[in-house]
């Protein structure tokens, strides 16, 4: 079964350091771990709550359970009928994990006026925010791949974090790429698949 969950910029940095193969444990506060059913759903929370946490960002993921595991669990309705969800204890999020069909993927990112993205610490984009980062690129691109190549893999979970953010044009409300920006964004996707991760760069989804 395809579902969907909300998270926080802070939650999507653990799920990378899994290497895109499973959610964090729950905190003790945590008791429940709530995937929902329809990706509408998801874009409500990500867009409308987690963007308001200090971080920033929202982001949807999208994942696939077996039928078998996920039947186990009862499904909640906790609003509109479109508010569907399943509610998993927090000591089953482990086997959850463990019976992932395939990477988990981040098909949507919303944003503050005030997103800062992850900051590099190290190599030519450290100490930049998201919108630094993407506008020394940019130019960067047009007179040396090579070092844009090399920064791409020495702070990957900064490029991973932010590129919904560098494709919307460092915009909240999204804007539209000039030619050098949509060539710097094709040079990173490429970039990214040589490096064979395991897993895709976010992508956006058809709202």
């Amino acid at each position: 079964m395809k579902l969907w969950r909300p998270v926080g910029f802070t939650e999507l940095g653990l799920i990378y350091d899994l290497k895109m193969r499973g959610f964090p444990p729950r905190l003790p506060e945590q008791p429940i771990f709530y995937p929902v059913l329809n990706s509408d759903y998801a874009v409500q929370i990500a867009r409308d709550w987690n963007t308001q946490e200090p971080t920033g960002a929202g982001y949807v993921t999208e994942f696939d359970l077996p039928d078998s595991f996920i039947s186990q669990f009862e499904r909640k309705i906790v609003g509109g009928s479109e508010h569907e969800e399943f509610w998993i204890p927090a000591d089953r999020v482990a086997e959850l994990n463990q019976l992932l069909l395939q990477p988990i993927n981040v098909v949507a990112g919303f944003f503050h006026k005030d997103f800062r993205g992850l900051i590099p610490e190290k190599f030519g984009l450290a100490g930049k925010t998201a919108t630094e980062q993407f506008n020394a690129l940019v130019p960067h691109l047009s007179y040396s791949s090579f070092d844009v190549w090399c920064e791409t893999a020495a702070n990957a979970k900064a490029v991973f974090m932010n590129f919904l953010f560098w494709q919307n044009g460092c915009s909240p409300e999204g804007r539209e790429l000039t030619e050098s920006e949509r060539k710097l964004i094709e040079f990173v996707q490429h970039r990214w698949r040589e490096m064979k991760c395991g897993f895709d760069l976010p992508g956006k989804m058809k709202m």
